[in-house]
């Protein structure tokens, strides 16, 4: 038994949460990545089909427990319309009207102070003075990052609203998620949120986009990696360190993600990082540090 809880422990605590980190920092690349071939809702109508697609079997022939209620469903439904359709939905149509990767993480990046102050009214979660400094420390490095004259472009400040609707979706989430979903298994909960969000999507790209979309391998490529690496990987792991996790500590891994997204996009894109950029990664990773201090 010891041994057992000595290597849960490490899954939790050092494993789990720095896979989470840099799988979750390439959901940006792949949609700058696949966005020139098709339109951000169609993406994602695309993204959330094929994902419900491949756990239909694993959710039915693994085992899975199902919720015997329809009060549970709705509610994971409800997360997946929150974590999925939203926010997803929010990043995508942001870096559409050319919000770089990395901007777009900086801005989802500040769900943890927003969990974290939720978190302490809805789930009456205990914040710690240091875990409160500690998210100040991470707002204060977000801020540094994404203090960038270019987004105040009309057509960029347009797609930071909608990552702005994105951070809600992803907050609100975390907390629903953490409170009214977090006993229901697994697969079973990736399948009936990306099923929901499909269905959602595609309803959104019918009205909203011509749907078109050109099947080049330099789009199926970001398509695969965002179905099996993210929407499955990443997302069950995000689960998993909720369910064995406070909601504030585990939002605070989102620090994180900014800076390894920043990195991956000044390889591929040529983003530059700044002096400030860096200090910022800096002062948002020693944040991390502080919120997640026991």
């Amino acid at each position: 038994m010891t041994v057992n809880s000595t290597r849960g422990g490490f899954v939790r605590g050092k494993l789990a949460p720095s896979f989470f980190v840099i799988l979750w920092s390439t959901g940006f690349i792949g949609a700058k990545l696949g966005l020139p071939y098709v339109g951000p809702m169609t993406f994602l109508a695309l993204r959330f089909a094929l994902v419900a697609a491949f756990m239909t079997p694993v959710a039915l022939l693994s085992g899975s427990v199902w919720p015997r209620d329809a009060k549970t469903i709705g509610h994971v439904a409800l997360v997946g319309i929150l974590m999925q359709f939203l926010f997803l939905g929010g990043v995508f149509v942001g870096i559409a009207h050319g919000v770089p990767a990395g901007t777009s993480a900086l801005i989802v990046g500040i769900q943890p102070l927003l969990t974290a102050a939720l978190a302490a009214l809805a789930l009456d979660e205990r914040v710690r003075p240091l875990q409160w400094a500690g998210l100040g420390l991470g707002l204060l490095g977000l801020l540094l990052v994404v203090a960038n004259p270019a987004m105040l472009e009309p057509e960029r400040l347009r797609g930071a609203g909608f990552t702005v609707l994105a951070l809600m979706g992803i907050t609100i989430g975390t907390l629903y998620q953490k409170r009214y979903a977090v006993g229901v298994d697994l697969r079973v909960t990736v399948f009936i949120q990306n099923f929901v969000a499909a269905v959602a999507m595609t309803a959104a790209a019918l009205v909203f986009e011509q749907h078109t979309v050109q099947w080049d391998p330099h789009f199926l490529f970001p398509l695969g990696w965002l179905v099996l690496a993210v929407s499955i990987g990443a997302s069950t792991l995000l689960f998993y360190l909720i369910r064995h996790g406070a909601a504030s500590s585990v939002s605070s891994l989102f620090y994180l993600t900014p800076g390894v997204t920043a990195l991956f996009a000044f390889v591929l894109f040529g983003e530059a990082l700044s002096v400030a950029a860096f200090l910022g990664m800096g002062i948002a990773a020693a944040g991390v540090g502080a919120v997640n201090s026991r």
